[in-house]
């Protein structure tokens, strides 16, 4: 998400270096390039307009007028004004009510309701240590309940069962009755969309609503109709007590549009996003972060707690003690890295969150993907234990029938094992000393082990 943005953002910023300070003509020259980077954006024009006044009321006060660094004195603007454009600091979920908390899930149908409803339960139940239900009142497609169930049932939370022929008021009151009597802490309704909005629909949620009390009621929207997404979220706020968006499938979102017009359009805060498909692919919003993201400045804050949570620390610690002993780095250490960086997300979105990466030439940028990983993984499942800790010893009858057991070449194995005794070389310049920098300069730019193709 914001690929588009902050590439075109940074290089508008770039082009005030070399200049001693902000002027009311350089400003306005890079406003201009800024606006068009917007609507570019697909950000809704009233709200392009507003933060572009806003950003040039602040850059022509006398505060920044005596920058010497021009470029740097923007993007702090720049910052502060896109934080306050998507709701300061992260909202987070309310469940400040005698259990179970209700939370009913709004919008059209293909937004990726069903999928966060399951994402959401996930989250509550292992960031917040919260029992969960789940309930479909979609007795329009009876594909969607099913969809639940066998979700539910992914990310093991509590599913109260519901069919066509009752009433979606009726299932959410018994679900919430079930509820009780189990001592659920949270419970979240799941309710029906449509291919657009339509008064039937709008009277069928407001009757859930006044029937369930939720205290939370989430629009769901999916990021890639752009400002689409927040005039549709307007229409739902208009009905219903809106809390605040799950914004989804941002991870497909280059130009994040969505997510800088809602707030101003609505006023309601975006409270989560969908980075993916899996159920753990859920984030909490942080205006801050997504902002530092915009403009280059990474958002390490968020690899920090992405490591914490998925990355396994007695094996991280068993391979340092390794590499200090100076006992090498096989292919099953290379296995458990590639497993826990898929964890976390997946190489391109760890890079992602990496200070400078609009600076990375496009053509390396393009190759650096996780599905680069795939055939890595399957190669090295299809070897022995031993031949993993050993691959020195592969012999050609082993590279035929480890090709063979992952669906690949013999010369896929043979790059993959070169590519390896390359690591291992650099492991040990590593572990002697050489230092990370040193290391570094052995590549002259290119990306080491399958990270450049």
């Amino acid at each position: 998400m914001f690929q588009t943005l902050a590439e075109r953002l940074n290089k508008t910023i770039r082009n005030l270096r070399g200049q001693g300070r902000l002027t009311p003509d350089n400003i306005q020259e890079t406003l201009r390039e800024v606006r068009a980077a917007l609507l570019e954006a697909d950000v809704a024009l009233p709200v392009a307009r507003e933060f572009i006044e806003k950003v040039k009321v602040r850059a022509i006060g006398q505060e920044v007028m005596q920058s010497l660094t021009p470029g740097q004195a923007l993007i702090k603007i720049f910052h502060d004004e896109l934080c306050d454009s998507m709701s300061d600091v992260n909202q987070e979920i309310n469940l400040n009510t005698t259990p179970p908390a209700i939370i009913l899930m709004a919008g059209l149908q293909g937004s990726g309701k069903t999928t966060s409803t399951a994402k959401l339960a996930r989250w509550l139940k292992e960031s917040m240590k919260k029992s969960v239900m789940v309930v479909s009142t979609d007795i329009y497609r009876p594909a969607a309940i099913d969809q639940l169930q066998i979700l539910a049932k992914e990310v093991d939370v509590h599913f109260f069962p519901s069919h066509a022929k009752q009433q979606p008021v009726d299932i959410a009151r018994e679900a919430i009755k079930a509820a009780k009597l189990q001592f659920i802490d949270v419970v979240i309704i799941d309710t029906a969309g449509r291919l657009h909005i339509d008064e039937e629909m709008m009277a069928e949620i407001k009757q859930i609503h006044a029937a369930t009390q939720p205290i939370e009621t989430f629009f769901v929207v999916d990021s890639m109709t752009g400002q689409d997404a927040a005039n549709t979220a307007k229409v739902f706020n208009n009905t219903l007590p809106l809390t605040g968006v799950i914004l989804t499938k941002t991870d497909g979102d280059a130009r994040g549009g969505a997510a800088l017009s809602i707030r101003a359009i609505t006023g309601k805060p975006i409270k989560f996003i969908g980075i993916g498909e899996k159920t753990q692919a859920l984030s909490p919003f942080y205006p801050d972060r997504i902002a530092s993201r915009i403009l280059d400045m990474g958002d390490i804050l968020s690899l920090v707690e992405a490591a914490e949570k998925h990355v396994d620390r007695d094996k991280a610690e068993k391979l340092a003690n390794k590499l200090k002993k100076g006992k090498g780095f096989n292919l099953q250490d290379f296995l458990d890295q590639m497993l826990q960086m898929e964890n976390m997300g997946g190489i391109s979105k760890l890079l992602d969150k990496l200070p400078g990466m609009t600076d990375m030439p496009g053509k390396l940028k393009n190759t650096i993907n996780d599905s680069m990983f795939v055939k890595k993984i399957a190669i090295i499942r299809s070897m022995t234990m031993r031949e993993r800790r050993h691959p020195d010893l592969i012999k050609n009858s082993q590279k035929r029938r480890i090709a063979m057991g992952s669906g690949t070449s013999i010369q896929e194995v043979n790059r993959l094992l070169k590519e390896f005794d390359q690591m291992q070389k650099m492991m040990k310049k590593f572990t002697k000393g050489g230092g990370l920098m040193n290391i570094m300069k052995q590549f002259k730019g290119k990306m080491p082990m399958g990270l450049g193709g």
